[in-house]
């Protein structure tokens, strides 16, 4: 059988997982596209992507494109003579770039197509309180996140499990994935399968403003908003406290399953203890960041900080 030539785009972590697991399964990477060195921190030194990191430690070929519709890059990208191309967390292609190879371009998302098609499944899986997701190989087409589905598997949510916890079991799982859809392209075994129409999940970009939490809500909702955020980017809130606004990001927490008359948001401080009252309940939070410190547990928080009376969260 011939060896396949296969171009590999990424850019974080996540991506990572596939391409080492490609390049552990022996498959021949022709060249390795990720984004563009950016500069970051106060020393504004630029940064390499995890992927662009994990190419260098293989003495693999990157390219970093600023512009895809680029002639010059195009022409690169020809002369390499893919067979196929993989994108695991990367950008949006233009057609000129994923209708190249012979074999098609696939994508690994992290969700069960066609729910949670957008930039955050993992996120918005836990935000909504779903039990179940996984990953779909799917081949890239005009519109996104919409191709025909090569492969999927669904892996359970557990009741507690942050968004950091899922991305790294899906991370996995997806990388598993990726090589397996890989293996059925090679024998000519794929069976596409067109993706189903209808009103379905999204999984839009995660922002200030669905990042924020309304203590009016039913306390499970909020608990699954703070899990579905952590560790990034991180529900938050506003503190009144003594006549202060100061933000807050939560990270953690239990919930209290308790009737009370307290009015959502209402704050209840002991030495040990950091409660907030919502519409069915109590949240005790546990894990957290106040504006300008850095992340701590409650306790630590409650033996430095004075709560005032009437102090609450909205």
């Amino acid at each position: 059988m011939k060896e396949l030539r296969i171009i590999f785009m990424g850019t974080p972590d996540f991506a990572v997982a596939s391409l080492n697991a490609l390049v552990e399964a022996n498959y021949n990477i022709v060249a390795v596209i990720t984004a563009a060195d950016k500069p970051a921190g106060r020393g504004r030194k630029l940064n390499e992507s995890a992927v662009k990191k994990y190419a260098l430690s293989k003495g693999l070929e990157i390219l970093q494109p600023e512009n895809l519709k680029n002639s010059e890059f195009l022409n690169k990208l020809e002369s390499l003579k893919a067979d196929l191309q993989i994108v695991v967390a990367f950008r949006m292609l233009p057609k000129q770039v994923w209708a190249m190879p012979k074999m098609g371009t696939f994508n690994l998302h992290a969700s069960l197509l066609p729910n949670y098609r957008g930039a955050a499944p993992i996120n918005w899986a836990i935000i909504n309180g779903d039990t179940k997701t996984g990953v779909t190989t799917f081949f890239i087409n005009e519109d996104i996140d919409t191709g025909a589905i090569i492969k999927q598997e669904s892996t359970e949510i557990s009741e507690n499990m942050t968004a950091g916890e899922l991305h790294d079991l899906l991370m996995n799982l997806g990388s598993k994935t990726v090589v397996e859809t890989v293996e059925l392209i090679q024998k000519g075994e794929i069976n596409p399968i067109k993706q189903k129409e209808g009103i379905f999940y999204p999984a839009p970009k995660l922002n200030k403003e669905n990042c924020r939490i309304d203590w009016n809500r039913p306390l499970k909702k909020i608990y699954n908003q703070i899990r579905g955020l952590n560790p990034y980017p991180g529900a938050w809130t506003m503190l009144q406290n003594n006549g202060q606004e100061t933000e807050i990001k939560i990270y953690q927490g239990n919930m209290v399953i308790e009737e009370h008359d307290l009015s959502p948001g209402t704050i209840i401080v002991s030495k040990k203890q950091f409660r907030v009252a919502a519409e069915n309940g109590f949240l005790d939070i546990t894990d957290l960041k106040m504006a300008g410190k850095k992340r701590m547990d409650a306790i630590s928080l409650l033996n430095g900080y004075e709560f005032h009376k009437g102090c609450n969260l909205f």
